[in-house]
């Protein structure tokens, strides 16, 4: 294993290399928190599949093609199509607004009054996300290095919250496509092939497996349409992804490089199943699904590419933990404890701003690593996660997007009213149910049109302002007051 251990070490010290070269470019909060706004298709193209691919895409979808065949590949297509709807049909009008969080969005489409609730809603969204990726450490390091839960954490977590508090949102970007070319290769190009040969090839699974293992559909059309609510729709409205399209240079790039990489996600979904699949040949009595692909990288693979794909993995959990975790910190800072001192998000200088978002960082990322230890059930958290965002701010973020009535009150209703209905009917119903993210959301949605009907529209100054926005004519104040001059664009 030495030749792995090298390769994981030399991986590891990169990461930390680039966070210390990332904060010598990061001297503004825009340089900082969106990448000065200028990545081109090449580095947001990898990026963006960086962030939505972690762990769970990783592990779990190997996993869940070990359980269910070629259909265990839903989970990961759900996350690919909700990419491509939101690079299609949103993520120009998103780019253009020159914002740094959802409730920003929120605030601007409403005329204020909606962005605390709604950032309260968010953190405990990205902070639950960055925790379920630090806990992926565990499982990874014990393939490693056979060390313990704790330390695997502590390990895994400290690195990330290291490079991303010093370089911020550059330092996560240059990473983040390093481990993309890492996870490309390591998953793609190496173990998918791999995995099918030692397996016997395609004519040899299939003789050895179920014909359900083959179906599209065999892992339950229920489970497909709460694949696609949950994480499609996830995608649309998450924090960690929007903060992505806010690094686009122009409105063209937020769109064709996220279709690019929607693209990608859906052959990510695909090779994960095939892998899984494989897996079930070779190892038909594995204790745990998720344990096929440490097993299958561990006694398939040779020395040095075994080291790879274990990277790979690696590459994949610390991509979505250090997105979740800026994230988490961006609302913290600038939708809950600025408007709790009651500062604007535009207002401040942003060289003195670089040092809050640091700092707020470093206590998120400290108690991402503390909650991490302390949980055991982590489907659960995930569960909880993405129930409160769907459940609480689809609708308001969507309804502003394209509908022109709604109003303020009827999305301060909306987030209210769906909240809570998920919250109440994951204690009826179990955590685990689909329930209720369905009626939560259906909750949110009458709650949405009935207030917003029952209200006055929404004044026409904030919505010409809005339109303005939306069009790339009125950029955000504090886009003016950098200091420093713009350097080149970054191309990628």
């Amino acid at each position: 294993m030495a030749v792995d251990y090298s390769v994981i070490v030399l991986y590891l010290a990169g990461m930390l290399a680039m966070g210390w070269w990332g904060m010598r470019r990061a001297r503004s909060k825009s340089e900082f928190l969106v990448a000065g706004r200028r990545l081109g298709p090449w580095m947001y193209s990898g990026t963006m599949a960086a962030i939505v691919l972690g762990g769970a895409s990783t592990i779990g979808g190997v996993g869940l093609g070990y359980k269910y065949g070629l259909s265990g590949a839903w989970m990961v297509f759900a996350i690919g199509l909700g990419l491509l709807a939101l690079s299609v049909l949103f993520s120009a009008r998103i780019a253009r607004l020159k914002v740094y969080t959802v409730s920003e969005m929120l605030d601007l489409r409403y005329g204020g009054r909606a962005g605390v609730i709604s950032g309260v809603v968010m953190w405990a969204y990205t902070l639950m996300l960055a925790v379920t990726s630090t806990i992926a450490y565990a499982t990874i390091f014990d393939v490693l290095f056979d060390l313990p839960r704790t330390v695997a954490i502590v390990l895994g977590g400290a690195i990330v919250v290291a490079y991303s508090t010093l370089g911020g949102m550059w330092s996560i970007t240059l990473t983040d496509m390093v481990q993309f070319v890492v996870k490309t290769i390591g998953v793609l190009i190496l173990l998918l092939p791999i995995a099918v040969v030692k397996a016997g090839g395609f004519a040899e699974m299939k003789a050895q497996l179920p014909t359900e293992y083959f179906a599209p559909l065999g892992i339950g059309g229920e489970t497909i349409f709460t694949y696609v609510l949950i994480y499609t729709f996830g995608m649309l409205i998450g924090q960690d992804i929007w903060q992505r399209v806010f690094t686009a240079r122009t409105d063209k790039v937020a769109r064709w490089g996220g279709t690019v990489a929607g693209t990608y996600c859906l052959l990510y979904a695909l090779a994960g199943a095939v892998i899984g699949t494989a897996a079930k040949v070779l190892y038909p009595n594995l204790p745990s699904a998720d344990d096929a692909f440490a097993t299958i990288v561990k006694d398939e693979l040779p020395m040095g590419v075994r080291g790879l794909v274990l990277a790979a993995a690696l590459a994949a959990v610390m991509s979505t933990s250090s997105g979740a975790l800026i994230a988490c910190a961006t609302v913290a800072n600038n939708d809950i404890w600025s408007r709790l001192r009651g500062v604007g998000p535009a207002q401040g200088e942003d060289h003195d701003e670089v040092k809050g978002n640091r700092l707020f960082i470093l206590v998120m990322g400290v108690a991402v690593i503390a909650i991490a230890i302390a949980l055991n059930d982590v489907v659960q958290a995930l569960t909880v996660a993405y129930n409160l965002l769907v459940g609480g701010l689809l609708v308001p973020i969507l309804g502003g997007l394209l509908w022109r009535r709604g109003t303020v009150q009827g999305a301060l209703a909306a987030v209210a009213v769906g909240g809570l209905s998920v919250i109440g009917l994951m204690w009826s119903y179990g955590i685990l149910a689909n329930e209720p993210v369905y009626y939560g959301l259906l909750a949110s949605l009458a709650a949405y049109v009935i207030v917003s009907l029952a209200t006055r529209p929404t004044d026409a100054a904030v919505l010409a302002h809005w339109r303005a926005r939306l069009a790339g004519q009125e950029p955000d104040a504090a886009e003016h007051t950098e200091p420093e001059p713009v350097p080149a664009p970054v191309t990628g």
